[in-house]
């Protein structure tokens, strides 16, 4: 759910938001002004809120289905991630050991067909979302991280699942447009998309359908008792089941939750348009490229030949707070700099347009979980998608869907359902290691980089967030 001011949700738009509601210039928000009854009722208007109403409503269209954000759709992370379409296919050994052989290969296959599910839908209902399915490059920029993905390779292959290729290292270096990169791994299952315009024209889709769509009304209190009660600013909603949607934001009002997940930033920057510059370098697709970090770099053009950086784990939120840091301009601007001067020498001239940052709710495992309300089973929630969204809350709308309509199919029977598969340490103890272990894994990886061996300690501090990475470390 959103967290800028409301008034239209003109504050504090990061640049993907920016540029999608430009095309909806004049648009006002409904804001609901009354009491209303409803059989559903989605509180946060992102992916996974609008997934999972699409959902319902393609499988039972007479249900009436209300979502309500706290500012426009999709002005939360929805609207302001990096817009790589990348699967869970990088991280079946850690799905393996969560969930077991056959379901770890499941949701691999799943998520590799949801980008091109994610596709034909975008196709289907002529939602221009700048989607370019050209792949996703998953590379080495040091020797310390050559060979890192040896081991979830072989056990793809021996599950005749990967879809990955290796690449030869020069072929990897023109393809990634930088010298920089000495190993490579190749998925025609991925790619990158515009994510505002994707999240703007779900909402779209969805109020075709029949639901009802509530902005800048944010949900002050929810009663669990039946029916569930939320009350807004100017009305109740009275629904018989409740779906939170709300990922980073559902530790505001859930402290149940100030454990199972840590909020921390990922912060992004775009340059000007720039095509020539990038033809020369070899970037003239939309295929999103990752490093092999901890916390990855990664970056992907656009369409009108920009250049967007981010880096992953940078501010961490003491006590899951949502902070003013999560709706200014990057904080960490040095780092991108630092890094896309590495990455791309020849261009070191060019400044960023922008930057921004967006809150990344991290389970403990890496991967996303779903379940009921202990107070009352009526109340479903999913959230901990980890930095991995934009193809994954396709099937979190397929899991919502399928627990809110009391379905017994294999996405209710999943194994994402069983609510988090672990705990962080109270305060003031987690955010004391995650910046310790923050701090060993960029002393580790700036040691790598300068081709020197990294103190024992720091390596042993940085396994600790090694379900963070986007692949699995052999």
């Amino acid at each position: 759910m959103a967290k800028d001011k409301q008034h239209n949700g003109t504050a504090s738009q990061p640049f993907w938001f920016a540029q999608a509601m430009k095309q909806e210039q004049g648009a006002q928000p409904n804001v609901l002004t009354s009491d209303i009854q409803t059989d559903i009722c989605i509180v946060g208007g992102g992916y996974t809120g609008l997934w999972t109403a699409i959902n319902i409503k393609q499988q039972q269209p007479d249900l009436d289905v209300v979502i309500i954000d706290k500012g426009l759709c999709g002005s939360g992370a929805s609207g302001r991630n990096g817009g790589c379409m990348l699967t869970w296919s990088t991280k079946y050994l850690s799905m393996k050991k969560l969930y077991g052989e056959e379901e770890a290969a499941r949701l691999v296959a799943a998520s590799e067909q949801a980008v091109y599910e994610l596709e034909a839908f975008c196709q289907a209902h002529n939602i221009d979302a700048q989607l370019r399915r050209h792949g996703a490059l998953y590379t080495a920029t040091s020797p310390a991280q050559e060979g890192s993905m040896t081991s979830v390779m072989a056990a793809l292959n021996e599950k005749a699942l990967n879809s990955w290729q290796a690449w030869q290292a020069d072929k990897v270096k023109r393809a990634a447009g930088s010298d920089l990169h000495s190993e490579g791994f190749y998925s025609p299952a991925a790619g990158s998309v515009q994510p505002a315009m994707l999240v703007r024209g779900l909402k779209r889709v969805a109020e075709e359908l029949g639901v009802i769509i509530y902005e800048n009304t944010p949900m002050e209190s929810i009663n669990t008792e039946v029916p569930v009660t939320i009350s807004t600013p100017q009305g109740e909603i009275y629904a018989r089941k409740v779906v939170l949607a709300l990922n980073a934001w559902m530790t505001e009002q859930f402290p149940e939750f100030r454990r199972s997940v840590v909020l921390v930033s990922s912060d992004m920057a775009i340059t000007r348009p720039m095509p020539d510059k990038l033809a020369s370098i070899g970037l003239e697709d939309g295929k999103a490229v990752v490093d092999s970090r901890t916390f990855v770099h990664y970056y992907r053009t656009t369409p009108d030949g920009r250049l967007m950086l981010g880096k992953g784990g940078n501010h961490f939120s003491f006590a899951n707070r949502i902070s003013p840091v999560f709706d200014e301009p990057s904080r960490y601007q040095s780092l991108l700099r630092g890094a896309f001067d590495r990455f791309f020498p020849t261009l070191k001239a060019e400044k960023f347009v922008a930057t921004w940052t967006g809150a990344s709710d991290r389970s403990v495992t890496g991967m996303p979980f779903f379940g009921r309300m202990k107070q009352n089973p009526d109340i479903i929630y999913g959230l901990g998608y980890s930095g991995n969204g934009v193809v994954q809350t396709w099937m979190g709308g397929k899991i919502l869907s399928a627990m809110v309509l009391d379905l017994d199919n294999e996405w209710s029977r999943c194994g994402l359902t069983t609510g988090p598969k672990g705990y962080f340490p109270p305060e003031p103890f987690r955010w004391t290691g995650a910046m310790l272990v923050r701090n060993a894994i960029r002393r580790k990886e700036a040691a790598e980089d300068a081709g020197k061996t990294p103190l024992w300690l720091d390596k042993q501090l940085a396994k600790l967030a090694n379900a963070a990475g986007k692949a699995d470390k052999a």
